[in-house]
């Protein structure tokens, strides 16, 4: 499982990247064109300017929804390596006095909860990938089916209920035994 969610956080992290170096080539593009167009650019470049311009300098075509799919799919990618480490951020000040079984007991509570939500989510986004489908929803600029976002989030949400329900079976297993099997990491703030 801890191999799983680290190839997930990766493949999430190779998406995000891809996404930030769209963002500012769509940007960097956009201003670009804003500068070609401009009178005084266009007085001293003229015919260069133009050229410019139509070659295509400018935004990327249909960025955001490329940023809204693959947003989506990169936060689903990144919840089986925080969940499987405890790296999500905790709030100990009333929990730090309770006694260690008490611990336990809430923090099997919390991961059983947090797996069944994220099945929840799984079967919803599955629901919605089939409901795009039927329909042949497509984005608006670049027309291309919206059910891929939802299914490369349906995959990665998958992986997350998958680890989810492992940490929430090693969490009774806490509880219930009585001893630690995989320490709770979580931030420090």
């Amino acid at each position: 499982m801890t191999n799983l969610s680290r190839f997930m956080a990766i493949l999430g992290g190779i998406v995000l990247t891809a996404l930030i170096i769209l963002v500012c080539v769509s940007v960097l593009g956009r201003t670009l064109n804003g500068f070609l167009h401009s009178e005084p650019v266009v007085a001293v470049l003229g015919d260069f300017a133009k050229t410019l311009l139509d070659a295509g300098v400018g935004p990327i075509l249909g960025d955001f929804e490329l940023v809204e799919a693959g947003v989506a799919f990169a936060i689903f990618a990144f919840i089986p390596f925080c969940q499987i480490t405890g790296g999500h951020a905790t709030v100990d000040i009333f929990t730090s006095m309770l006694p260690l079984k008490a611990n336990r007991l809430l923090q099997m509570v919390i991961d059983i909860v947090f797996a069944g939500v994220l099945i929840l989510i799984a079967m919803q986004l599955y629901e919605g990938m089939l409901s795009k489908m039927q329909y042949r929803e497509t984005t608006f600029l670049l027309q291309f089916p919206v059910w891929w976002s939802y299914a490369a989030s349906l995959v990665a949400a998958v992986v997350s209920a998958i680890v989810s329900v492992y940490i929430a079976i090693i969490r009774m297993g806490e509880f219930f035994g009585n001893r630690t099997i995989l320490s709770i990491g979580g931030a420090d703030h």
